[in-house]
């Protein structure tokens, strides 16, 4: 009660109304008592990241890249778990298809993922090379997949996997030539 009238005479002494004085003396006791709430709610947003990966296995981590690839309306197949050369889900329709090494792991991602797939692309029938992982990669899987033309995408840009797997294959979509 003490907020609520409180709160009404200070706004009208800084200058509302008598009903905005009235309403917002109605509204303060709510907003007090919501405050801690939504507080709490927004730092637990900040502290606990919203990814959906984070619980994954490595196979279920394989199967949410290729659920993501698959949403942008492109072919999507899974490859064997073993002799797959380095490439888990190719992306795209023949000849520039996108080869992606999918690495769930708890530390960066090294050279090894970015070697294996530039090099198991060409062995699958793919011109166009992916790393996504749950982590970060070091600074030599960085430079090694720049000069290889290898896309990275680490946990701060796994939001963005969708829009990037589209800009790399619609940039592979054949042009079709008016016919006259």
């Amino acid at each position: 009660m003490v907020v609520a009238v409180a709160s009404g005479i200070v706004a009208y002494l800084l200058g509302a109304t008598l009903v905005w004085s009235l309403a917002i003396a109605a509204l303060a006791p709510a907003v007090l008592a919501a405050a801690p709430h939504f507080l709490r709610g927004a730092l637990d947003g900040v502290s606990s990241p919203d990814d959906e990966s984070a619980e994954l296995s490595g196979t279920e981590f394989e199967d949410y890249v290729a659920r993501i690839a698959r949403s942008c309306g492109m072919p999507v197949i899974m490859t064997a778990i073993t002799g797959d050369w380095g490439v888990d889900v190719i992306v795209g329709k023949r000849p520039n298809r996108l080869a992606i090494q999918c690495k769930r792991q708890s530390r960066p991602v090294g050279t090894s993922a970015i070697q294996e797939v530039v090099a198991g692309a060409p062995m699958q029938d793919c011109t166009k090379t992916m790393v996504v992982t749950n982590n970060e990669f070091t600074p030599a899987a960085r430079k090694l997949a720049e000069l290889h033309g290898c896309e990275l995408v680490g946990c701060s840009e796994l939001p963005r996997l969708r829009s990037t797997i589209r800009r790399l294959t619609q940039s592979s979509q054949p042009f079709e030539a008016d016919e006259a």
